[in-house]
């Protein structure tokens, strides 16, 4: 997965200079951003703290390991399925 090259702190920043009031199409524009970014941005960390995203960022993490592992053992027991399904 690529890596953004935004930091949380930096979205966080940017909503809270967008609802001092500056025009989104102004921040679009002059940090390089298109607009459908500003706005998935805003649907995931609209509202959230600096704290808060640092945690959730944290638990997506600790959630794709997850899903990892599931995978891993799932496939682990299909493999032990086909294998005792063959000797008998």
């Amino acid at each position: 997965m690529r890596k953004s090259k935004w930091m949380d702190e930096q979205i966080i920043g940017l909503f809270q200079e967008a609802e001092a009031g500056t025009p989104v199409t102004e921040l679009c524009r002059r940090l390089g951003l298109s607009k459908e970014t500003f706005y998935r941005w805003r649907k995931k960390f609209g509202g959230l703290q600096v704290s808060d995203a640092k945690r959730l960022r944290q638990l997506e993490e600790e959630n794709r390991q997850i899903k990892r592992v599931v995978a891993d053992q799932a496939l682990n027991l299909q493999v032990l399925k086909d294998v005792v399904g063959k000797t008998w």
